[in-house]
């Protein structure tokens, strides 16, 4: 014997129902298909319900509608002569159901019993359409009436089951009859008194579970419109996976922290025989599905499942008068009981000076109205504080039958929830160590469930979401970067990186599932919104994406002020823009801090050298226990490439013109020829050396003229460079004549720093630094007669794109 259950979507339209059939049809053992309502149907008669309690007469149109619905999928189903027939058994029941509407429209009294009767009508019709409909295709076929099979208590609304007389019941009335199909409405049951009573929503399941324990079935199948039972819920984890096996426990588990594929008291009745439950999606019958077994033989997973639930209220009932005192938790659970609140989730900490639950947030102000009554006493004299009530939560939990003979599963949850900023509100895990449970933001469950199912059951793929702004020469390097990359890192360092969004000066846009790198250029220009950097932080935080990174590619000097919200946030920081490092001390010092507290990385390897390895290096080299004594470099490729090529037959003009159209100069020059750029460069690195330092405290030996360092637009400055040529002129011959050669020095010595034009003699080490290359010398206690020296390449929109890109794939190593 097979017991099938077939739910609302998979009876929820003349095409779902031929597929239904056409599955029972292929069954070769005897079975019992019980069916729930049509998808919808029971929402909109409990909606007709609240209408005509309301005495709003629109619930007869409301009831019209339902009707013709049911209409319509007869005419999809069955022929002329089985339509007459079953019409006008669909319009019968009906007409009985608008009766029952007006009379509580007239009393204005909706008592349960009414509300069941109403909410039961429409398993009464699809089961009858459904038994209707395998008449015509010859199947042998019989239907029952499920409220003369189980019996239940007088609670109408939410009924329980006399499962002794249910059980004799079934195994009378179907397992002695011949029909090979023994069709069930599911979900509606009677009392003792014969009068209608209900399951509970769901309670189709239910149903099924109860046929199939009474009748010793040999799997107990669960159709529905997904393929089992899902690592995480689909809808919010695009890559949660069906799960192929999983225990009983764990299934119970799942179903009760919101896995909505299956009603949680189902698993009881199939449990007590040891039936197994099978999962399957009417819209695809093929897929393997979930099986749900004593003890589950699938893939060895520590934890099966990531579920949650939302929409929870956490009460909070502390005080120093509970501390050692008998009764209280009883006195607490049992004012809720009073009042029928179902408690989802208990926590108490061991000096029982508080005690946290978790209810529906429907409830939480009936909740917090009987508790605060029952303890009024006690909150009079100050023992113990009125009840606290914290709503917009949810709980979401780790589920595993295995997770008992593992350690650090609970560590790892909350290190990576905690790492992705989300905040735990209480926790609680059961000693048989199947399920444990956090209470967290309601805002923050995607990114939770995300986060947990990555650590958990993906191939420890790390998703870094990149929120880039600045696309000129630099950005949109490493936008090709990372798209001819991709591929590379998913396969080899199991980092997928997706652009979510973009932005520069005029335009930005947002897309969640990833920026289309192919595209980009053209969707900006065509879907993009008016750029406000207060508005894209504001969708960052909006969208709530675990591993989130802020990419500042601009030498914007606004930007930089968002990099706090974004650390706040737990938002990393990658950024060329060197203005946040270089600023006041405080605001380094803050920042660093924010990123050390929020566990999100600041990275900004590209303030010195661009691609070159040098922040890093001096981080290693102060980490490991040394001492940096003396700093002397070429920072700027600038100004290398530009002294370079400034030679007798050309303008100094003409060669800074040249350097600003290959992408070694900042947009606006003066940045570069003036020095503050360098200046900027010398203090990052004193700084991360662990000195204390101002920008007005380094000394700028500036080789430009006064007329230069006076012009007050970009155009006037390289005007300038036409009308000094002479004074340029004279700074090159001047170097040649001593057999030098030009390059701008930074330094740093005995806790002085200085930046300026130096005649460098052959032999030294930054003679022979060709085109935009930079050097670094690291005198430090362990570096004393010979330095470290890095060299390379110091500018340019190429390298300095793969800077940033290196430090975006670090931020992944967090």
């Amino acid at each position: 014997m097979i017991v099938s259950k077939f739910g609302g979507t998979s009876v929820g339209s003349a095409e779902n129902i031929k597929k239904v059939i056409r599955i029972v049809s292929q069954k070769k053992e005897k079975m019992v298909v019980v069916v729930s309502a049509l998808g919808g149907v029971t929402n909109l008669l409990i909606k007709a319900s609240e209408l005509a309690l309301a005495n709003d007469s629109a619930f007869i149109t409301l009831i019209d509608d339902i009707e013709k619905r049911h209409f319509e999928v007869i005419e999809g189903l069955l022929d002329h002569d089985h339509q007459t027939v079953c019409k006008a058994e669909v319009a019968k029941t009906m007409n009985e159901l608008k009766e029952v509407l007006s009379g509580v429209s007239l009393l204005s009294d909706l008592s349960d019993k009414s509300a069941a009767r109403i909410v039961s009508t429409g398993e009464i019709l699809s089961s009858f359409i459904i038994y209707k409909t395998m008449q015509q295709e010859k199947l042998d076929a019989s239907l029952f009436d499920s409220r003369s099979l189980i019996k239940t208590n007088g609670d109408f609304l939410n009924a329980t089951v006399d499962y002794e007389l249910s059980f004799k019941n079934i195994h009378a009335h179907l397992s002695e009859n011949e029909a090979k199909v023994q069709v069930l409405p599911g979900f509606i049951a009677s009392n003792l008194k014969g009068e209608t009573t209900t399951l509970g929503r769901g309670g189709s399941d239910f149903t099924a579970a109860i046929a199939a324990n009474a009748l010793s079935a040999s799997i107990l199948e669960i159709w529905t419109d997904v393929s089992g039972m899902y690592t995480a819920n689909p809808t919010l984890v695009q890559q949660a996976y069906p799960i192929e096996e999983i225990s009983y426990l764990e299934a119970m588990e799942l179903s009760h922290f919101g896995a909505k594929v299956l009603y949680p008291p189902t698993i009881q009745p199939a449990l007590d025989k040891k039936i197994p439950i099978l999962i399957k999606n009417t819209l695809l019958p093929d897929d393997k599905g979930t099986l749900i077994t004593d003890k589950a033989l699938g893939k060895d997973y520590t934890v099966k499942g990531i579920s949650h639930i939302e929409d929870i209220a956490l009460l909070t009932l502390e005080g120093n008068g509970m501390v050692g005192v008998p009764g209280i938790s009883r006195r607490l659970f049992g004012a809720l009981s009073e009042k029928k609140i179902n408690v989802k989730f208990i926590t108490q900490a061991s000096s029982e000076h508080s005690i946290c639950l978790a209810i529906d947030i429907s409830e939480s102000d009936l909740a917090k109205q009987a508790v605060d009554s029952t303890f009024e006493f006690e909150i009079l004299q100050h023992k113990i504080n009125p009840l606290q009530v914290e709503n917009e939560l949810a709980i979401i939990a780790l589920v595993g039958d295995n997770m008992k003979s593992h350690q650090g599963i609970s560590g790892k949850m909350f290190s990576e929830l905690g790492n992705n900023n989300v905040n735990i509100r209480a926790i609680a895990q059961g000693s048989t160590e199947k399920n444990i449970s956090a209470v967290i933001s309601k805002k923050d469950v995607k990114k939770a469930l995300n986060t947990l199912h990555a650590a958990f059951f993906e191939d420890q793929i790390k998703q870094i979401n990149l929120f880039v702004v600045g696309i000129g020469n630099v950005g949109s390097k490493l936008l090709d970067q990372i798209r001819n990359q991709s591929d590379y890192l998913l396969k080899k360092q199991h980092v997928n990186l997706r652009v979510v969004a973009i932005a520069n000066s005029k335009k930005m846009i947002f897309e969640e599932e990833g920026i289309d790198l192919e595209q980009w250029k053209d969707q900006l220009e065509k879907e993009g919104k008016a750029s406000d950097m207060n508005d894209f932080l504001q969708g960052i935080k909006d969208l709530n994406l675990r591993n989130s990174v802020f990419v500042d590619n601009t030498a914007n000097n606004k930007v930089p002020d968002f990099y706090a919200a974004c650390l706040e946030q737990s938002i990393a920081v990658v950024a060329c823009n060197k203005i946040a490092c270089s600023s006041d001390f405080s605001n380094y010092q803050r920042l660093k801090y924010l990123s050390r507290k929020y566990n999100a990385p600041f990275l900004f390897e590209t303030n010195v050298g661009a691609g070159l390895p040098i922040i890093d290096t001096l981080n290693n080299l102060i980490s490991s226990g040394d001492q940096i004594n003396e700093i002397q470099a070429v920072l700027s490729g600038s100004l290398n490439f530009i002294f370079n090529n400034f030679n007798a037959d050309t303008t100094f003009y003409d060669v800074v013109e040249k350097a600003g159209l290959e992408g070694y100069t900042e947009p606006d020059p003066r940045i570069d020829l003036s020095g503050i750029d360098v200046m900027r460069k010398i203090l990052i690195l004193m700084r991360e050396s662990g000195r204390k330092t101002e920008l007005d405290e380094i000394t700028n030996d500036s080789f430009l003229p006064e007329a230069s360092l006076a012009a007050n637009s970009v155009s006037d400055f390289m005007q300038t460079l036409k009308t000094e040529a002479g004074h340029f002129e004279s700074l090159r011959t001047e170097a040649e004549q001593k057999n030098c050669r030009l390059k701008y020095v930074a330094s740093f010595k005995d806790g002085e720093a200085k930046v300026g034009l130096q005649h460098i003699p052959e032999g030294h080490p930054f003679y022979n630094l060709d085109g935009k290359d930079n050097i670094v010398l690291f005198y430090t206690n362990r570096y004393v007669d010979q330095p470290l020296i890095i060299k390379g390449a110091g500018a340019g929109a190429e390298v300095t794109a793969s800077g940033i890109f290196g430090d975006i794939i670090r931020t992944g190593n967090k």
